[in-house]
């Protein structure tokens, strides 16, 4: 009979020569792969936290600066805050000069006045101490004894660089004043001996230049003519009615001399009549002074906070 091969697949049997079973070789053995980085360091030894992040932060300054739109808004935000002090502070000074001149004009003529600087920056100018282009607004009741007059006065080139004796200098001052045929009445009742109680009304011919000093009960009048003689604003009587016959001429005349002599010494700075015109309301005249000394406090209190 046919012998059964054996199976290949089996154990390997045991051999003649040996008498053992066969075994295979055991497997190779490797050494363990070597470490490629080094041990950590202990705890103690690793740097501090804060160490590690300071290079962001820096990091992110370097950022921050380098940015072109942080940096222009930036120069936009202080520009403004400069720009709104400068304003504010421009602001605050030019109302505080206001109140000063307009509180020495008050004082000056006796009724309110308002003033106002020009358009170049005041803070520049109190720097200085040079001043130019106020403007002066008088509210028209009165000047003094004069009632119904108004002022409209421009003031030039003010230099505050005084002395123990005056406050400094005004290089230019000139008024335009009007003064109402009503406030011509008014002061001239409440002034003039004799004449002034019996003028009842007043009335002006701008065509011939003359005021007339009507009475009452038909009294007649004295009619008057404003002149500028030497600076100096008067009042000359033209002509002479039946108010004459009670009053005499040379008494009349000598009456309106002192009371324009007494209106006018009253004005500061060495303030010169220019010019004077009959209007339909009144009489306007104008006024002016220049290089004029500003007086020391202890000369006229008006000027004390100038």
């Amino acid at each position: 009979m046919w012998a059964r091969p054996g199976d290949q697949n089996s154990p390997t049997q045991p051999t003649a020569q040996t008498g053992h079973p066969y075994q295979p070789p055991a497997p190779p053995t490797y050494p363990p792969p070597a470490q490629e980085y080094p041990a950590t360091a202990p705890f103690e030894h690793q740097p501090p936290l804060q160490d590690a992040a300071e290079p962001v932060k820096a990091k992110r300054r370097f950022r921050f600066r380098g940015d072109p739109v942080s940096i222009i808004l930036v120069l936009v935000i202080v520009a403004a805050l400069s720009i709104a002090g400068l304003v504010g502070g421009e602001l605050y000074a030019r109302n505080r000069a206001n109140n000063v001149v307009a509180s020495a004009t008050q004082c000056v003529i006796q009724d309110g006045a308002t003033a106002s600087f020009g358009s170049s920056p005041f803070l520049l100018q109190h720097l200085t101490g040079h001043y130019k282009g106020i403007t002066i607004h008088t509210a028209g009741h009165n000047i003094r004894n004069a009632k119904g007059m108004k002022a409209d006065i421009e003031i030039d080139d003010v230099d505050l660089h005084g002395n123990a004796d005056s406050k400094g200098t005004i290089g230019k001052l000139d008024a335009n004043i009007t003064w109402t045929s009503d406030g011509i009445q008014e002061t001239i009742q409440n002034s003039l001996p004799f004449i002034g109680g019996l003028v009842n009304s007043v009335s002006t011919n701008p065509g011939a230049g003359t005021i007339e000093l009507t009475g009452a009960m038909g009294l007649g009048g004295v009619t008057v003519k404003p002149q500028v003689s030497d600076g100096q604003l008067t009042l000359q009587v033209y002509k002479v009615n039946a108010l004459g016959v009670l009053i005499p001429h040379e008494t009349a005349q000598t009456a309106l001399n002192t009371f324009t002599a007494a209106l006018l010494k009253q004005y500061p700075l060495g303030i010169k009549a220019d010019s004077v015109q009959v209007t339909n309301d009144g009489v306007a005249a104008h006024f002016s002074t220049q290089n004029a000394s500003i007086p020391a406090a202890q000369n006229d209190p008006c000027f004390a906070h100038v």
